[in-house]
């Protein structure tokens, strides 16, 4: 979960600050080991602000001299590709907790599972099913992160931003994020907005969780969906469920050198919805059914585990550098020699595979740099 934007910037020309020449600066800098995947190659200039107004100047000098400009957060949601990036890769190690009663401001650099692990610890409740997730706080906003239920779209109040568009720094309420599954307005305008600032609004329940929403949380605590537990042993149940699945950064563990889910779950009108469901009938029989949950009116979302796995690609498949992670069916994995045209070219025959047996397209959840599906 590292928030990515990548694009030329105006010819405007201004001259370097002050602020500016105290950011840390490496020329031809690698830039694998700032990705989870630990793929891609170097940058030809990496700065590292570790103050709002360092990420501010950073971005105005590169938008000035029209330096094409790569964000980089945690690197959990990044694709780098194997030539690297021919500009300025802005790393952005921000550092910032803050928290009044129910309220809580992040800063952007933030690692997004330490503030969980700490609202938790302050017995508050919104994000505790949200554990486990890698990357920075400030690439939460971006794609709306969710997962066992929550997602963070109903506890953001606002998002503090640089517009490079502007040249200001704007304050943007949730209702004008446009949130959505795993989108959000910043997704949508991905060369415009850099997020300096998360505000959340969470729930004092007395230690206890959110209503659990997702079904295999509740099953594992037993108790039913709709129920609260302690917003601790919510936290513990999530991070071993994900720790099951290969979803918590190990560097010992090579399911873990992945994005985590690499595919969204496809949303289909009820036409597309007919024409999959009349596929899997016919590949699996009539007692197949596909998973299927409402997503809007005239919507369906389906799952691309699911997808991936009926269509022959399961736990492990491959033979080469990168291969599905052996935990689960969404994570391409780098086991350990990969490059990214061998992630690229697993990620290229699961999406053919899958739309040639269901119909779907499968689409690629990480950010491309350089390279594409």
């Amino acid at each position: 979960m590292g928030p990515a934007t990548a694009a030329a910037a105006p010819s405007e020309r201004r001259g370097r600050s002050r602020t500016l020449e105290r950011v840390q600066e490496l020329q031809d800098a690698p830039l694998a080991p700032l990705t989870t995947f630990r793929l891609g190659g170097p940058a030809t200039r990496l700065l590292t602000a570790t103050t709002d107004a360092e990420v501010v100047d950073a971005v105005r000098e590169a938008d000035a001299a029209g330096t094409p400009l790569l964000i980089i957060g945690g690197g959990s949601n990044l694709v780098i590709g194997d030539k690297g990036f021919a500009g300025t890769a802005l790393r952005i190690a921000t550092k910032g907790f803050e928290l009044d009663g129910t309220k809580l401001e992040l800063a952007a650099g933030e690692t997004w599972t330490d503030a969980v692990e700490r609202t938790v610890e302050a017995g508050l409740a919104g994000v505790e099913c949200l554990a486990g997730i890698p990357g920075s706080a400030g690439a939460t906003p971006i794609q709306n992160v969710g997962a066992y239920g929550q997602e963070v779209s109903s506890t953001i109040t606002e998002v503090i931003a640089y517009d490079r568009t502007t040249g200001e720094t704007v304050t943007i309420p949730n209702a004008e994020c446009a949130f959505s599954y795993r989108h959000s307005r910043f997704k949508a305008e991905p060369d415009r907005y850099v997020v300096l600032r998360v505000r959340f609004e969470l729930e004092d329940a007395g230690g206890l969780s959110a209503p659990l929403k997702y079904p295999e949380t509740a099953r594992s605590l037993g108790v039913e969906a709709g129920e609260r537990v302690s917003a601790a042993l919510a936290r513990e149940t999530v991070l071993k469920l994900r720790g099951g699945k290969g979803m918590v950064l190990d560097p010992e563990d090579h399911d873990t050198w992945s994005a985590g889910s690499f595919f969204t779950n496809p949303i289909l009108t009820d036409a597309e919805f007919a024409a999959f469901h009349a596929r899997v009938v016919e590949r699996l029989g009539t007692d197949a059914k596909a998973p299927a949950f409402p997503a809007g009116e005239g919507l369906t979302k389906t799952s691309a585990a699911w997808l991936i796995d009926k269509a022959g690609f399961t736990k492990g498949y491959g033979t080469g550098p990168a291969r599905i992670s052996t935990k689960h069916t969404l994570a391409l994995t780098n086991r350990g020699e990969a490059t990214t045209e061998d992630l690229l070219a697993l990620a290229r025959e699961v999406v053919a595979g899958v739309r040639d047996v269901f119909g779907v397209t499968l689409v690629n959840e990480p950010v491309t740099v350089g390279v594409s599906l």
